[in-house]
């Protein structure tokens, strides 16, 4: 028995159904009991009555199995209270309900199989609470919540598992204005026969997220962006199939994305939009006709077609990015003819028209624009060559270096994260690569094994740095930085339904929800939805 054994002054009994509540009648054959005390061992029969002012009771060794909600509602006067070598199944809700003047409850030395989160709940009165040696392998959360009365609390004994579930209780233990008696933990192996107080809640990773299906978009697409107009997230689908833009607002009533705006682009491969003020434009690169810019001069209007962009150049665009140069917005499209070539347009009254060829004859496939030591670059992937870093200099983009070990690569991404730059080099078959800057070059940090991958996006989703490695073999997978290593660790598995060929990743946060496109090229359009979960809950 814990501190409570020299206050064996407590009296229970036994209820239909092994379920405790007080007696009503005499003091039973099997108990002691004096004028405002009483104490019983074993089974006893209880009667019918017993006196509302009964001050202390304790119940040892009886066939108590489970406190049930209000079970000392006829002895509302109790100061002590004490439980020991019994055995329950539950201490439920509210167990302890009208027992506002109650401050010494001692459940120690038994058997107990849960005890409710509010099952302490109502006793404003409470000083000394015991719960020693029970057995018990955690403790649900809020279990202490409200009880401001406390000075000592003993769980001594209990063969706690030092997961996630005894997180919430290292970290009220500080909050607290009583001593703690903690014990030492019984598991994980790691953490056996250490004391719960020298344990550093921070070191706990107790958060986990999940991403899962919210809603299909019925037409494949190549591309996914997202962009914020007027205050409202949208959504841009490039669907060459289906021969079109495809812009996609939320719907407040419906709970769901819908469609607010269409733009006629047959073959498109790429819808870059640009917003300046209350104007929207959207660049469409499309593979026969030419590529086209449209604008849409205030929110009232729709998009209308404002100029052809470099018809002589954009031959058979692969993909088009926008950034920003000495403060004006230009858009580079990456040309993956031997007879085009990459081109820089930048805005130039109304319109945006070339300021700059790059990588002739090389037929890239992927463009990404960049910062590094603190000015603006420009990385080129091509089916002819490892991928070329350029920077810009002297109102130009001029090459600097290109990354080793990275032949066959068809997209790059990046992203930051610790202050470093990392890139996410897609490659078909074989490994796609993770590399690191290290101020002079990117260097390999991880491989992964692809299995007919044309995306390795990243992506920065609340606080968890994701990249996504799609798959036209394979489920496409998600990984997640994990800042302690500095590597990407396998998450989860994306679908059902899985992902037909997918070609590109945006994710969009709408009316506090997070969600994530996924533009498929041989089938739907798919949206997941981004959820945390507490574990230690």
């Amino acid at each position: 028995m814990g501190g409570a054994g020299i206050l064996l002054l407590l009296l229970a009994g036994v209820g239909v159904g092994g379920a405790w509540r007080p007696p009503k009648g005499k003091c039973p054959l099997s108990c002691s009991c004096s004028k405002d005390s009483a104490l019983c061992e074993g089974s006893p029969d209880l009667p019918e009555s017993f006196s509302p002012t009964l001050l202390s009771l304790s119940l040892v060794r009886t066939g108590v199995t489970q406190l049930k909600a209000g079970s000392f509602l006829r002895v509302p006067s109790l100061h002590l209270l004490l439980f020991t070598s019994n055995s329950f199944s539950v201490i439920e809700d509210d167990a302890f309900a009208g027992l506002s003047h109650l401050q010494y409850l001692f459940i120690e030395d038994n058997e107990i199989g849960s005890i409710s989160k509010n099952a302490l709940r109502g006793l404003r009165s409470l000083t000394h609470l015991s719960l020693a040696n029970n057995h018990l392998e955690t403790l649900p959360r809020f279990l202490f919540r409200g009880l401001e009365t406390l000075i000592h609390v003993d769980l001594r004994g209990n063969p706690f598992q030092c997961d996630c579930r005894v997180l919430w209780l290292l970290q009220w233990i500080p909050t607290v204005n009583a001593s703690v008696g903690t014990g030492a933990c019984a598991g994980p192996a790691a953490l056996a026969h250490m004391q719960l107080h020298h344990l550093d809640p921070k070191t706990f990773k107790c958060r986990a997220i999940e991403l899962s299906w919210f809603q299909t978009v019925g037409e494949s697409a190549l591309g996914v962006e997202a962009f914020s107009y007027q205050g409202e997230p949208h959504v841009v689908l490039a669907q060459p199939f289906a021969g079109r833009c495809l812009i996609l607002t939320w719907d407040y009533s419906l709970q769901s994305f819908r469609q607010e705006e269409e733009l006629s682009a047959p073959s498109v491969v790429s819808c870059k939009p640009l917003v300046l003020g209350p104007r929207l434009f959207v660049l469409a690169a499309r593979l026969w006709g030419g590529s086209q810019l449209w604008a849409r001069p205030g929110p009232d209007l729709r998009l209308a077609p404002l100029q052809a962009l470099a018809p002589r150049r954009l031959l058979r665009p692969n993909d088009a990015e926008l950034l920003w140069l000495d403060g004006q917005p230009c858009f580079v499209v990456a040309d993956a003819s031997k007879a085009g070539s990459t081109t820089l347009l930048c805005r130039d009254g109304p319109g945006f028209y070339p300021r700059q060829s790059l990588h002739a004859w090389h037929r890239d496939t992927d463009a990404e624009a960049l910062e590094l030591d603190g000015r603006p670059h420009l990385l080129l992937a091509s089916a002819s060559q490892r991928p070329v870093l350029f920077h810009w200099f002297g109102g130009r983009f001029e090459r600097r270096t290109d990354i080793p070990e990275a032949e066959d690569v068809y997209a790059t991404r990046h992203f930051q994260a610790s202050g470093d730059v990392f890139l996410c080099l897609t490659r078909y078959i074989g490994d796609s690569m993770v590399m690191r800057w290290d101020g002079s070059m990117f260097r390999l940090l991880q491989q992964l094994p692809s299995r007919g991958a044309h995306v390795f996006q990243p992506l920065l989703i609340a606080r968890d740095q994701l990249a996504i490695l799609g798959s036209d073999f394979a489920f496409s997978q998600v990984f997640r930085l994990e800042p302690d290593r500095g590597l990407l660790e396998p998450l989860q598995e994306l679908g059902p339904p899985a992902l037909v060929a997918p070609r590109a990743f945006a994710h969009i946060t709408m009316a506090g929800r997070r969600f994530l496109f996924a533009a498929c090229f041989k089938g739907p359009t798919q949206i997941y939805q981004h959820h945390e979960l507490d574990l230690s809950a």
